[in-house]
């Protein structure tokens, strides 16, 4: 964090504080001053001090009542450091918190300093940067700004990254991988971990090239947690980094099988499966119970990866991948008894899990997990009308693709209905439907928010589909 060393230092408490030209309201306003704004104290007059404003290159008047001054002396550090405390859990305070950070650096003596100031940087710019991302009218888009250039002028980076077609705000990082890199408490590892491995700070424009190093290198952000540091974190902590953990494992579980590297992709998908698993759902706040959903559809998109490809049926229908254009996979429906004419084809530039491939009785449909995204997964139901094959697609969501799966749950007998569970997140909200569908308009017939709800479901609901999926969670 970059601040002049001052012989006194101000730091603004109150937003929309005037510079003025002189010593008195009546003078005219030099500039709008914010919180945490940090100002070098040249002299008092009346009930006003004299400043230099080193952000704006102006001097001016502030109402000593706006500012609190410190020396910036050793003596000092440990009331800086109190304040900071208190601002670092203080929502709205963040660059206030920032200023108080920035005056603690410069008075605490080297050989005092640890991870603590840096921690609280984190939070804070970590805050301030999930306030930027809320949408006008959740919060004052001026104040959010000016607090925006206060950060950054201590140095602290916040910028967009590009996420789903918008700019997400997000925070570099450098004072949690300060914390990491300095002996640190348990706590404050796992902040700076959390901090560190968000996923609406990935970049959605990254290549699968630039994508993989990144989920590996916030795989091993997270485990620097380790098993001891881990044990002594209270359990909403534990929560969050098992949610984060299963999130990120099941991104590699996706990169690696897009590479077909199957047993790395086996072993991040038992991962991301037994991270979510660990989760004490006793212990989920309401917030926490967001990211828990989120972590579910996330282990649910990429779940196939765990399971082993099935033995090839002697007879009945059975899907065939084959490479079609660079990055393509292909998709040919066979009957396994004469499997060198193809029934279906069709093609896509996503994974195709071929383990899922689940036919009926009668032979006159199948269901395929195809996955074209990370954390977004679409079922493909190959379907005959008369004498012709149809492949249709079934998104997780009409709108999207943001975060979502839609998987097999069962055939009724007698070839009309498929059972289908289905999670997404569309613009943050969060939804999960159990559905009965007639084959032949592919339109839902019944829905209902618990498969206890639908008599099918609990009749014809598929063995394998209920020890496997997340969605019963």
């Amino acid at each position: 964090m970059l601040l002049s060393v001052l012989a006194t230092m101000a730091i603004v408490t109150q937003d929309q504080a005037a510079l003025r030209a002189g010593p008195r309201e009546s003078a005219a306003q030099q500039a709008v001053l914010w919180q945490g704004d940090a100002l070098e104290v040249r002299g008092q007059r009346l009930d006003y001090l004299q400043v230099w404003d080193h952000r704006r290159e102006r001097a001016g008047y502030v109402r000593a009542s706006q500012v609190r001054t410190t020396a910036l002396k050793p003596a000092e550090a440990d009331g800086l450091l109190s304040v900071l405390r208190f601002l670092r859990d203080t929502p709205g305070a963040e660059a206030l918190g920032l200023g108080y950070a920035a005056a603690y650096l410069q008075a605490v003596p080297a050989e005092r300093l640890d991870a603590e100031p840096f921690d609280a940087i984190g939070v804070l710019a970590d805050r301030l940067a999930r306030r930027a991302a809320l949408k006008p009218g959740q919060t004052s888009s001026t104040a959010v700004s000016a607090h925006l250039e206060v950060a950054n002028h201590y140095g602290v980076r916040i910028a967009g990254t590009e996420r789903d077609g918008a700019l997400q705000p997000c925070y570099d990082g450098e004072a949690f991988r300060r914390v990491l890199a300095l002996p640190s408490s348990p706590e404050q590892r796992a902040r700076a971990a959390l901090g560190l491995t968000r996923h609406d700070c990935v970049d959605s424009a990254l290549s699968p090239v630039q994508r993989l190093p990144l989920d590996q290198w916030r795989a091993q952000v997270l485990d620097q947690v380790n098993a001891a540091a881990f044990a002594q974190l209270p359990e909403p902590m534990k929560n969050k980094l098992r949610l984060r953990r299963a999130g990120v494992w099941a991104s590699l579980a996706f990169q690696h099988a897009r590479r077909d590297d199957a047993a790395p992709a086996a072993a991040a998908a038992q991962r991301a499966l037994a991270e979510l698993a660990g989760v004490d759902k006793t212990e989920l706040s309401d917030e926490d119970q967001r990211d828990y959903a989120d972590a579910a559809i996330r282990v649910g998109a990429s779940r196939w990866a765990a399971e082993p490809a099935p033995v090839a049926a002697a007879s009945g229908l059975a899907v065939r991948a084959e490479p079609g254009q660079p990055g393509e996979t292909c998709v040919a429906l066979i009957d396994a008894r004469t499997p060198a004419k193809p029934l279906a084809r069709r093609c896509s530039y996503g994974l195709v899990w071929t383990a899922s491939a689940r036919a009926n009785a009668s032979a006159s449909a199948l269901a395929l997990a195809v996955q074209p995204l990370d954390g977004w997964r679409e079922l493909w139901v190959f379907r005959r009308q008369k004498n012709e094959w149809l492949v249709d697609v079934l998104p997780p969501a009409a709108q999207g693709p943001e975060l979502g799966y839609v998987e097999f749950a069962g055939w009724v007998p007698g070839g009309e209905r498929l059972l289908l569970a289905r999670e997404s997140r569309i613009e943050g909200r969060f939804k999960r439907s159990f559905e009965v569908m007639r084959l032949e308009s592919l339109q839902p017939e019944k829905s209902a928010s618990t498969p206890e709800l639908l008599v099918l479901f609990g009749r014809w609901q598929d063995a394998a589909w209920k020890r496997q999926t997340v969605s019963l969670r």
